[in-house]
């Protein structure tokens, strides 16, 4: 098929000059090469005459670069950039008319087949944002297209990311292509098959401050691993106040997840929130250049902590009585251990096993301090022969709370329906440190609480399984603050009363700054 103009077209060919004629020429060789040497030189094409065409561009009418053909409804940047003939994720280009991806632009490439076969000329390479008007080759630069630039590679300011968890923040919504307004930060992410248990846990990690700020700010330089530099670009379009639609598909990232795991978490299967929090924190760490030492990386020196581990083995006594638990005697040699933690695993007391006459024991309760006790020091725990109590040396700014809600029998995997009381701002972890003296502040605030839901019963029903996270908007409690449940794509405010009614798997508690300690005192409330 000829790619000559139409009559009524003015030619796009805005110069002809000796190093333009050189070119061709060279592309004209290129031709009897074969298809795989063309991408190849198409690749250094792109590289070599970007600042050739920019100064051409200038002398090209705007109505010759078919801007008006572009269809931002139709662009999707959330999905792993790879040629949708190709499969190759080398030199690829996207489609600015109908979205769809292709490798390379040169005379044998499919974006270069595809302007002309489907007459879509206005196509961005999805790498370095640069926009080209095939199959012409121009280069186009023009301010009416920075807002897609900025929605395949959103950019951040400090002073933009400081207000995110600020009142101001909640007073100022954006506003997608339909007009449809929504907060960043609090949208939906896409549950393509079976992801919502690792959705929950993107979208907790992703308000937490300092890890937050990190990977939006950041601007990796490409030695970076590909899980961190697609999670750094996921984090940028959660918060991204420019979006088309007003919700975010993690498929780019998940699929990196799928790969880095060796198929551990995938998409088309359910999995376990807690395993997926374990391996992201750790993979993360690694690829930032974390080692064992402390604060060694961002994911150490925001959730890191110590704990103290005192074990004994158990003692059977001839004259205990009945019923006696075995207890610590100061008598017998007890081994210490001090170990790192990135969570605090909580064990939830055992359900009744029949209801009362009024019935008052249909859902099991218990408060946090209960649970929390398992690390006072003085409570023990007895396994496989041995007494265990545990004791916290460091706690860190972010501290992941983890209620052991499932267990494994020879039969079946038991559900705990137990719901824990607890409020959301004003817990003080004051009595699990060994020495609080040495901890200027203990008392942290809720930011993000997941809870899983299914059908009533003490068995796990992994097929009917929901998960839900409820993230805190604001800070500071009263009028200041909000809390969102984002349940996949469905995202509604929340009253506070209704937060602690769930079956909670995992928390966030965050440390409370020293102003706000220091300006009023210790409050709790829900």
């Amino acid at each position: 098929m000829s790619t000559t103009p139409e009559p009524e077209r003015p030619s796009k060919r805005a110069r002809v000059d000796p190093e333009a004629e050189t070119e061709a020429s060279s592309s004209t060789h290129k031709e009897t090469a074969p298809e795989a040497a063309n991408l190849e030189l198409s690749d250094r094409e792109d590289e070599d005459d970007g600042e050739e065409d920019s100064g051409g561009s200038n002398a090209v009418a705007a109505s010759d670069l078919y801007l008006d053909t572009i269809n931002r409804a139709a662009l999707d940047f959330d999905f792993e950039k790879v040629c949708s003939v190709s499969l190759s994720n080398i030199n690829i280009y996207g489609c600015l008319v109908c979205g769809k991806y292709f490798q390379g632009r040169g005379r044998k490439s499919y974006a270069y087949a595809h302007s002309i076969h489907e007459d879509h000329h206005v196509f961005i390479n999805l790498e370095t944002a640069k926009v080209y008007v095939l199959p012409d080759g121009y280069l186009v630069s023009d301010p009416s297209l920075d807002d897609i630039a900025f929605v395949l590679a959103p950019t951040f300011t400090p002073a933009a990311v400081s207000t995110f968890t600020t009142a101001a923040h909640l007073a100022k919504p954006s506003y997608d292509l339909s007009s449809k307004p929504y907060l960043p930060g609090y949208i939906g992410l896409n549950d393509i098959k079976r992801n919502d248990y690792m959705n929950v846990v993107i979208h907790s990690l992703l308000h937490v401050s300092p890890l937050r700020d990190y990977l939006l700010l950041s601007h990796f330089n490409g030695k970076q691993s590909e899980l961190l530099k697609r999670f750094a670009s996921l984090a940028k379009k959660v918060w991204n106040p420019r979006l088309f639609k007003s919700q975010v598909s993690p498929h780019e990232f998940l699929q990196e997840v799928g790969r880095a795991s060796g198929g551990k978490f995938r998409l088309e299967s359910q999995g376990d929130p807690v395993e997926f929090l374990g391996w992201l924190l750790n993979h993360l760490h690694k690829d930032l250049g974390g080692t064992r030492k402390k604060n060694s990386s961002i994911m150490f020196s925001t959730f890191q902590g110590e704990v103290r581990t005192e074990t004994q083995q158990v003692l059977v006594r001839p004259d205990a009585a009945d019923g006696d638990k075995p207890r610590f005697d100061i008598d017998r040699e007890t081994k210490t251990t001090v170990s790192p933690f990135l969570f605090l695993a909580l064990d939830l007391p055992p359900p009744p096993l029949f209801q009362d006459a009024v019935e008052k024991n249909i859902i099991p309760q218990v408060g946090i301090h209960a649970v929390l006790a398992k690390y006072d020091g003085v409570t023990t725990q007895e396994s496989r022969g041995q007494l265990r109590r545990f004791k916290c040396q460091r706690l860190p700014p972010y501290i992941i709370l983890h209620y052991k809600r499932f267990t494994k029998n020879n039969f079946v995997e038991e559900k705990n329906p137990t719901i824990v009381n607890f409020p959301l701002r004003g817990v003080d972890f004051r009595d699990y440190l060994d020495s609080p003296a040495s901890h200027s502040h203990t008392v942290y605030d809720l930011m993000a609480n997941i809870t899983h839901e299914s059908i009533a019963g003490t068995t796990r029903d992994k097929e009917n399984t929901v998960w839900k996270v409820q993230l805190r908007a604001g800070a500071g409690g009263g009028e200041n603050e909000k809390w969102f449940q984002i349940q996949d794509l469905i995202v509604e405010e929340i009253r506070k009363e209704m937060i602690f009614l769930g079956e909670t798997v995992l928390q966030i508690w965050e440390r409370r700054p020293d102003r706000i300690l220091a300006a009023k005192p210790m409050q709790v409330d829900r």
